[in-house]
């Protein structure tokens, strides 16, 4: 089995350290170290089963191979499409947030 490349763009490394500075600032630096173990983690499982994603987002909004995977144990979806030569993530969003709107804005 090969893995992907996980190429972030740069609204997903924000959204990636955003996540990560709330969780130290309001929950302390174990929080914030667990977080970026559960994003390590779920990159890990998209680059080697990156059909495995929920189309949800994408169906709904029409976008072709969107998908997206939730972290363990954090309220966030990791968003992305598969391309033939690497994993092209688009956003790392709260689960909680109006993700719709957020994914219509030009990738």
């Amino acid at each position: 089995m090969s893995s992907r490349r996980i190429d972030p763009r740069e609204l997903a490394r924000g959204d990636m350290r955003a996540a990560a500075r709330y969780y130290r600032l309001e929950a302390g630096e174990d929080v914030a170290l667990g977080f970026v173990a559960a994003l390590r983690a779920a990159l890990i499982a998209i680059a080697e089963h990156p059909g495995a994603g929920s189309p949800r987002y994408g169906i709904e909004l029409s976008v072709a191979g969107l998908r997206s995977w939730p972290l363990d144990r954090y309220p966030y979806l990791v968003f992305y499409v598969e391309l033939d030569d690497r994993i092209d993530v688009w956003r790392v969003l709260h689960g909680r947030r109006d993700i719709a709107s957020m994914l219509r804005a030009p990738p």
